[in-house]
């Protein structure tokens, strides 16, 4: 069976994934919005003990430049849309320095979530489903980005390490998705012993 070719893949990856986060983003957004409005307003994602949004969504590190993140989400996964739209569409950019930019905003985006995943497991102590698809789109998103970048040569990476960068992609980000999952069954391993006893 033949491999689908990699471009026409990061194309349906920025596309979907870009729709995906603004959608989620948006829905916290409105969430927000309606928790602001009435503190007795229970979120649409809460669902368990562990899987609560008022407690992530009421945080300090859900404005962390003074504003809700989810403005900086609906910005950038619009941006990232608009980037696999007009790949789609048959443009290219040829400048180096876009796909720089790009590459920024994607490393930017991995920096930022990291930083929430640490302080939605280790200080809030729960877990928000959109917060989650967030995740999830965002670690996509960084490594096919990375992976493009260095095989249409807009990033050099020499060597072994840029090889592997640019041909494994889907194991990467199947390794970090691991690693997320690892991190919350560890952290909430007495919620889950108690769901199986």
């Amino acid at each position: 069976m033949k491999k689908p070719n990699f471009n026409t893949v990061y194309k349906w990856l920025l596309v979907i994934g870009g729709i995906i986060g603004l959608l989620a983003a948006s829905i916290l957004t409105i969430e927000k919005l309606k928790l602001a409005a009435n503190p007795s307003y229970i979120p649409s994602c809460t669902l368990s003990p562990i899987v609560a949004c008022s407690p992530v969504i009421g945080s300090h590190q859900a404005s962390a430049f003074g504003f809700p993140n989810t403005i900086i989400g609906i910005a950038g996964f619009a941006m990232v849309w608009a980037v696999g739209m007009m790949l789609f569409a048959g443009g290219s950019v040829k400048k180096k320095w876009f796909w720089g930019c790009f590459q920024v905003g994607t490393l930017f985006g991995m920096g930022f979530i990291a930083w929430l995943m640490h302080a939605s497991l280790y200080e809030i102590g729960k877990l928000c489903i959109y917060c989650m698809t967030v995740w999830t789109v965002t670690i996509a998103i960084f490594w096919s980005t990375l992976a493009f970048n260095i095989r249409e040569k807009n990033i050099n990476i020499k060597g072994k390490i840029g090889k592997f960068l640019a041909e494994n992609p889907g194991k990467l980000i199947a390794v970090n998705y691991l690693l997320v999952i690892v991190l919350i069954f560890i952290r909430f391993a007495d919620y889950f012993h108690s769901l199986i006893g």
